[in-house]
């Protein structure tokens, strides 16, 4: 008996979109950037993305990777799947099908990207209270005012706050990124909860993308302390203030300059070439090269940093 065709009715889902988005890293000069590409002329940035074609994409990886390429040009390095994101409503965008993102982290050393339409962004510029480098964040205060203001209608979110911002003695977990911006969504102090646009909460982007770039940051800041992913910023050859500045830069935080160096030794992650820097505009510094002996040696081969202060 042959099957019946199933009608649409009121009643049948709606279609879904599965997407695939990269958050690419690179962290040039101190300062941690991410790869985006700009949909048009008045719309917020977006991570490069695509949808996931069923018939000619074998995996979800490449459908990535060939969406990359056509959007920026980059042909991607080091990648790894960071989390799906399949909230009905994402952003602003709450009719029409369904989209259910799969998100990817990449890490790359920076370059000019082929396709002039995407553009490195400084990833504390969309998340600016994450950088402690100069001190507490001078947009935290009005954010702290503004939170504070929110509480007095939803007293039950209190705690929730005070671990997430460090309030009321509580230690500021660098870790806890998605939480604070998902806090500050849920407050409306943020452009895509329906909030102002505002430098204190930072820019906007498209979708929930700024909600994906806040669970890439704290994913890698957690992993550098376990896995030697830092190494896939850096050139080959480096000076260990070009690796600290490079971690500093991820972590948000500065770190004691002995300190660091003496976690880096004892770890055998890196490893003297015998070669000098001259480039300095001083005296030259030594050059190092990552230890690929340690991922047989160690089960957590990271840095292990630590933030230089508390909330």
């Amino acid at each position: 008996m042959a099957a019946t065709p199933c009608k649409m009715t009121s009643n049948n889902p709606p279609p879904v979109i599965i997407s695939l988005d990269a958050v690419i890293v690179a962290v040039t000069e101190e300062t941690p950037r991410i790869l985006a590409v700009q949909p048009g002329s008045k719309k917020a940035p977006a991570l490069p993305s695509g949808p996931l074609d069923l018939q000619h994409h074998e995996t979800l990886e490449r459908g990535l990777r060939g969406w990359v390429a056509t959007q920026t040009g980059f042909d991607l390095g080091y990648v790894e799947q960071l989390y799906t994101f399949g909230d009905r409503v994402r952003g602003r965008r709450a009719s029409g099908p369904r989209v259910v993102s799969t998100a990817y982290l990449a890490l790359v050393r920076e370059q000019s990207p082929p396709d002039r339409s995407a553009q490195w962004r400084n990833w504390y510029r969309h998340l600016p209270w994450e950088d402690w480098r100069g001190g507490e964040p001078p947009t935290l205060p009005r954010i702290q005012t503004d939170l504070g203001r929110w509480l007095r209608d939803f007293p039950e979110q209190k705690d929730r706050a005070d671990v997430c911002f460090g309030r009321a003695g509580a230690p500021w977990d660098p870790e806890r990124t998605l939480e604070r911006y998902e806090l500050l969504y849920e407050a409306g102090l943020v452009e895509e909860s329906g909030g102002e646009t505002s430098k204190v909460t930072g820019a906007a982007m498209a979708m929930d993308h700024r909600r994906i770039l806040a669970t890439a940051l704290g994913r890698l800041r957690g992993k550098i302390k376990y896995r030697p992913v830092v190494f896939e910023l850096l050139p080959e050859r480096f000076t260990l203030s070009d690796l600290q500045l490079v971690v500093e830069a991820l972590a948000g935080s500065r770190l004691h300059k002995q300190n660091f160096r003496r976690l880096v030794s004892r770890g055998g992650l890196v490893e003297a070439t015998g070669e000098m820097d001259q480039s300095t505009g001083g005296r030259p510094a030594e050059l190092f090269c990552f230890r690929r002996e340690v991922l047989r040696e160690r089960p957590a081969p990271g840095v292990h940093w630590s933030p230089a202060r508390s909330g």
